[in-house]
Parts: C-alpha cells; sequence; structure tokens
C-alpha cells in the first residue's frame, strides 16, 4: 500500500466511523506504526481535511455554528451541570480556553458530545483537580461549543445561564 493510498484509507475508515478512532487502533488495521498514523494525519490536515484529535482518538471535525461562551465555576458539580446543559441541549463542547500570563492563551481540546463523556471527563477532573486548566483562573474559561444552528446556541447560553454558570464581568463578580 503506497503512502497516499494508506491516507485515502485512514480519511475512508474516519469518514464511516461512529465514533472516535485511536492511532493504535488505525495502525493495527493498516498494519503501520502509530507514529505513521500520526505523521498520515498530520498531513491530511495540512491538506484541509477536517479531523479532529480528541481525547478518545481521531474523528471527522464537527460541522455546524460555533459559539464561544465564557463560564465559571469551581469545578466538581458545577463542571458537570456546565458540561450537561451543553451537550443535553445538543451542542458539542469543543474545547477550553483560559488566559495565562505567561503563555497567553492556552486550549485544551475536549469535544464532549454526551453525558457519557462529560461523566468520564468529570471523573478524571475529580482524580486531578489541578490539572484543570480553569484552576490557573479561579474557574473562569471559554468554550468554543459547535451547535447545529443559532437556536441550540441561544438555548445553550440560556440554560448555561440560568444555572449561574456564564461570566459576567461586573466588577468581578459573577
Amino acid at each position: 500500500m503506497t503512502a497516499q493510498h494508506r491516507r485515502e484509507e485512514i480519511q475512508k475508515r474516519l469518514d464511516n466511523a461512529q465514533g472516535p478512532l485511536s492511532a493504535s487502533a488505525l495502525a493495527a488495521q493498516l498494519g503501520v506504526s502509530r507514529q505513521i498514523v500520526v505523521g498520515d494525519i498530520a498531513l491530511l490536515r495540512a491538506a484541509g481535511a477536517q479531523i479532529i484529535a480528541t481525547p478518545r482518538g481521531y474523528q471527522k471535525g464537527s460541522t455546524g455554528v460555533r459559539i464561544l461562551v465564557a463560564c465559571c465555576h469551581d469545578g466538581g458539580e458545577g463542571l458537570r451541570r456546565e458540561l450537561y446543559a451543553v451537550v443535553d441541549n445538543g451542542g458539542v463542547v469543543e474545547d477550553v480556553i483560559v488566559e495565562n500570563p505567561l503563555y497567553g492563551e492556552i486550549t485544551g481540546r475536549l469535544h464532549i458530545t454526551s453525558r457519557y463523556d462529560a461523566d468520564i471527563f468529570v471523573e478524571k477532573a475529580a482524580r486531578q483537580p489541578d490539572c484543570l486548566l480553569s484552576s490557573m483562573t479561579g474557574g473562569a474559561h471559554l468554550h468554543t461549543i459547535i451547535c447545529p444552528d443559532e437556536e441550540t446556541g441561544a438555548r445553550i447560553r440560556e440554560q448555561l445561564a440560568g444555572q449561574g454558570l456564564l461570566y459576567e464581568n461586573k466588577g468581578g463578580a459573577r
């Protein structure tokens, strides 16, 4: 199999996948090393393929309306309520973004699409609370949320606001 054929096969498998595919799984299916698959994915992305890396593997990029929301909570149940508010209303939590005085903007890819994904993330966060990017900012952070349409985005914002999870800069108060 040529390198070009292998990349076409990777793209086809990602297009047909029902969920994320790990580089290791793709490598085993194609009879190459994980590093080869990672390199092929990088080349496909550089050529414009909409492939995203999630904590559970690679998948075809999400399409829809992208909104940015500013949230604030202290982790724990606030984190769970925030994630549920998005996925229960038809959104995908694509990432988390914080401002850092040394590095500037830091982004962590999440790609949380369901309560199952949210629960896994919250459980990991509970075991490593200092690893939450929002712990650097007193709980303040941004999320890129992918929605099928503007109405979904408005519904998500309304749900987050109703739960007191949206960050409102009013003299530093939430």
